[in-house]
């Protein structure tokens, strides 16, 4: 199954697993690239030194590419790019911030960047900044979100319409029916996150997993907005959040409410009352935990099978 996707990261299938917060460590990584896609090792959620030590154990777990997401509002930026240098990680995936602040450095390092966008306008910034390709992901997908609300069936066409270089596309993609309907709308591969929260591998917490297993559509709510829009699971925490805002409360207020640590308690420590838990609205159609490699062999099977059905409408 060649493509853009898989000779840019030489990868077997056109998948990759987001990096994400709390549930992407060096052995979700590391079993989602030998399984054929790219696996990534979410740095979001890690101190520097914890970072390296994930990129070693992930280097000894496999001999097939993987990479690093890296939300570029993170403290120790510097500290975490030079770790990612030093330890010969050559795919790093940025989001959250302006890629023309990294970019350059690390493509002069013979690293291949992507950049994580939820519009149009940012996938043509991105484009400008240098970078190798674009994951343009809808407001369907859990955890941090644009605050344009597009969706991933009208985000992809739209940027694609516009933008030169390859394009991934993420958000309620957890399906082979899925992924081809994005290709056909002009991707040439996919981000895959919530899909893989509910696998073996992920270092999510179990409690957290099952609760993804049992949600049902409308479940998930994007809130936070005037912070930063995430998309999480309805649950005591939400409902707080719900109270406090019939009282318009001030970004202070809101800031208080949320503290510190909330997403690794819900999602790391499983404290599902008051903890936030992040994921995307395709966790209605998520209905088991299995390992890695499944999920990206079903992904494969399904793909194939909604092709064939295609090719005969």
């Amino acid at each position: 199954m060649s493509n853009k996707i898989t000779t840019l990261f030489n990868i077997k299938y056109p998948i990759i697993q987001a990096g994400m917060i709390w549930a992407s460590g060096w052995r979700l990584a590391s079993a989602a690239s030998n399984a054929g896609a790219l696996g990534l090792i979410g740095a979001g959620s890690m101190y520097p030194e914890v970072l390296r030590e994930h990129i070693q154990k992930c280097k000894k777990a496999t001999d097939k590419p993987f990479g690093v997401n890296v939300p570029m509002l993170y403290p120790n930026i510097e500290e975490i790019m030079d770790i990612i240098v030093e330890e010969g990680v050559k795919i790093v995936f940025t989001s959250a911030g302006n890629p023309k602040t990294w970019t350059a450095w690390l493509k002069e390092r013979g690293i291949t960047v992507v950049h994580v966008v939820s519009s149009v306008k940012f996938a043509l910034k991105a484009q400008e900044a240098g970078v190798d390709a674009v994951v343009a992901e809808g407001f369907e997908a859990g955890g941090h979100n644009g605050r344009e609300e597009t969706t991933t069936l009208t985000l992809i066409p739209m940027v694609k319409e516009q933008l030169q270089i390859p394009l991934i596309a993420a958000g309620g993609i957890a399906t082979g029916s899925a992924m081809l309907a994005v290709m056909i709308l002009g991707a040439d591969g996919v981000q895959v996150g919530s899909r893989f929260v509910a696998c073996e591998e992920a270092s999510s917490h179990q409690l957290f997993k099952k609760m993804v297993v049992d949600a049902k559509e409308g479940d998930t709510h994007l809130t936070l907005k005037e912070l930063a829009p995430v998309r999480m699971l309805k649950n005591k925490f939400y409902n707080e959040l719900q109270e406090l805002y019939k009282k318009g409360p001030t970004v202070d207020e809101l800031k208080a409410l949320l503290g510190r640590a909330r997403a690794k308690r819900g999602m790391f420590e499983g404290d599902l009352e008051d903890g936030e838990l992040e994921i995307g609205q395709i966790a209605g159609l998520i209905h088991d935990i299995k390992p890695a490699a499944q999920i990206v062999d079903d992904l494969i099977v399904e793909f194939n099978v909604a092709k064939e059905k295609a090719q005969s409408l």
